[in-house]
């Protein structure tokens, strides 16, 4: 959701000598394809806790729209790790680069938390907020749906400068190693914790607004290990077809979730399993094969770069949208009719685009944005 930078070419950097410089046009359209895919998560997926739908035609609809689109999240991590660890955007040192992103970040998370706390939740929803309560929302990052994303992300950018220079010493190599090993260990990690379940001795992974950043350390790296691969044609259709079949699976995992308790504990339908982990990565490497072979024509290439810079605002406003479509529009707040809630999601999109749009011409506004 950050802007996009160019990565130079030079040694060690895990780019090809030779290779020029290009602004990756396929990260933008994979964030504009990401973001329409987190309303379509919060919206359509609202539809999977209605129990008079569970099992029909429609709430199998929902499910493949909602766990078929499971490789957002990670897929914006993994843009944001090839941006951000790029050695240009450490060039002039690691108090430069916090000064940048945190004057990006620090503000929206203050303000957008503000929002939603009391435009939100004790406005639209009627609670009430007291300070105990509050402040436990806060340390769990659980002030609102989302926005546990910002605390991921500044927390990823105060471990950027570490991680970029020990990946930038040991070149391409260096970062596919890394990426497999942190992302492998996490989902490890996370499945022991299932496989204790199993055996009658729970042991649950807690995170907090200070400790959400630290399972996605794995795709932040294999962002940048992997954001200038690619693969020859067969390569690719292999990675669609990978990508492909590890959503089926996560679909039909959830839709038999009671049958089979012990697949869920161990491979859970998560941001962070294993079905999860293979689908983004799957389609990064797709998403980069093909943006190798394909060059958009100066008007869409604008047009993306625009839109994709507009995603962060995307994600700030549409849940607050969409809480005022839910209020005023009762078959979205029941939530049982798929072609209601794809009606919601396609106007919650565009207004959550064109609010984004215009708060980016306004001065003080667009800082939040």
């Amino acid at each position: 959701m950050a802007n996009v930078a160019v990565v130079p070419s030079q040694k060690g950097t895990g780019v090809a000598a030779g290779a020029t410089r290009r602004r990756q046009w396929e990260l933008d359209a994979l964030r504009l394809m990401a973001i329409c895919g987190v309303v379509a998560i919060h919206v359509v997926g609202m539809m999977l806790g209605n129990d008079h739908l569970t099992g029909g035609r429609q709430w199998w609809a929902a499910v493949t729209i909602d766990l078929g689109l499971v490789w957002v999240v990670p897929v914006f991590v993994m843009i944001s790790g090839a941006l951000v660890l790029s050695p240009r955007a450490h060039a002039a040192g690691p108090a430069e680069f916090w000064r940048k992103r945190f004057v990006r970040v620090g503000p929206a998370l203050v303000v957008w938390h503000l929002i939603y706390l009391f435009g939100a939740r004790a406005w639209l929803k009627g609670e009430e907020l007291n300070r105990g309560t509050v402040i436990a929302w806060l340390l769990d990052g659980k002030v609102y749906t989302a926005l546990y994303f910002l605390w991921l992300i500044a927390g990823l950018y105060l471990v950027a400068p570490l991680i970029a220079a020990f990946l930038h010493s040991g070149g391409r190599r260096r970062s596919a190693v890394t990426a497999a090993a942190t992302l492998g260990f996490t989902v490890a990690v996370f499945a022991a914790s299932g496989l204790a379940a199993l055996n009658g001795t729970p042991r649950p992974i807690a995170l907090g607004a200070l400790t959400m950043w630290l399972p996605y350390v794995g795709y932040f790296v294999a962002g940048w290990a992997l954001h200038r691969v690619v693969l020859p044609a067969w390569g690719v259709a292999l990675a669609v077809a990978g990508a492909a079949v590890s959503l089926a699976e996560v679909v039909w995992q959830y839709g038999h979730k009671p049958a089979y308790p012990a697949l869920q504990q161990l491979v859970p339908t998560s941001y962070l399993g294993a079905g999860t982990a293979v689908a983004a990565v799957c389609v990064m490497l797709a998403a980069t094969g093909l943006g190798a072979r394909v060059t958009p024509g100066p008007r869409l290439g604008r047009l993306l770069r625009r839109l994709a810079d507009a995603t962060f605002g995307v994600f700030l406003v549409h849940l607050l949208i969409f809480e005022v479509v839910r209020r005023l529009v009762p078959a979205v707040a029941e939530a049982s009719s798929l072609v209601v809630m794809l009606a919601a999601w396609a106007f919650v999109v565009v207004a959550s685009f064109a609010v984004s749009l215009v708060a980016a011409r306004i001065p003080v506004v667009r800082a939040v944005f």
